[in-house]
């Protein structure tokens, strides 16, 4: 009868140390994988950060007005050309 005990106590002893090994590897491997993602999500960052520097370099008021004058032949009109319409009254929006 001891002796099926003792078996039994090592059976649940090998199971419970095969368990822990295995939850410490899973950890350990998530952790790695966290890692990767995080320094993935900072390249993200930096690369955003890179777009967002060369949308604004790209839709500068002078780079447009150049592109507009030199390649589209644009150019702005003459002041008698030019009609300024004010603003409709406080009662006309009514």
């Amino acid at each position: 009868m001891m002796i099926r005990l003792n078996l039994v106590l090592l059976a649940v002893l090998i199971g419970c140390a095969l368990a822990l090994v295995t939850s410490q590897h899973r950890a350990r491997k998530l952790y790695v994988d966290l890692q990767k993602e995080q320094e993935l999500a900072r390249q993200i960052e930096v690369e955003w950060g890179q777009l967002q520097l060369e949308q604004s370099t790209w839709a500068m008021h002078a780079r447009v007005e150049k592109i507009a004058t030199r390649a589209l032949g644009m150019r702005a009109p003459s002041p008698a050309r030019t009609q300024v319409v004010p603003p409709p009254s406080p009662e006309a929006r009514r």
